[in-house]
């Protein structure tokens, strides 16, 4: 069975993107070119801004999808995340709460795209 192994978003920014990102997840990308940045996210898989869309990275379309972090452990670790990035400065797009699959939050990326912290399924 084929199973995606690529995921990828829009960004206006690529540079500024890849600064926000890097930091965020603490990693460092596996590939970089000007438009396009790539992060091996697990064997295989890769996570990847894209900016070469710049047309439709505006404030008016909106993000329908989420970047998600799922974190192992007790919901003290989602709080202590959510702690970390607010202090760091990140736009929260949903504050911390608890909802039907456990503790979570969302903050945005630089474009507004979405990313969520829960807890592992």
């Amino acid at each position: 069975m084929r199973a995606p192994n690529l995921f990828l978003i829009y960004v206006s920014d690529a540079e500024r993107s890849t600064r926000f990102y890097s930091d965020l997840f603490e990693m460092e990308p596996v590939f970089v070119s000007p438009f396009y940045v790539a992060y091996e996210v697990a064997d295989g898989v890769l996570f990847a801004l894209w900016s070469r869309r710049r047309d439709v990275v505006t404030p008016e379309v909106p993000r329908l999808s989420e970047v998600g972090l799922m974190v192992p452990g007790a919901a003290e670790a989602i709080d202590e995340l959510h702690t970390a990035w607010t202090a760091k400065g990140h736009t929260v797009v949903e504050d911390i709460h608890d909802d039907v699959f456990g503790r979570t939050f969302v903050i945005a990326d630089p474009d507004g795209n979405h990313v969520r912290v829960s807890p592992v399924d």
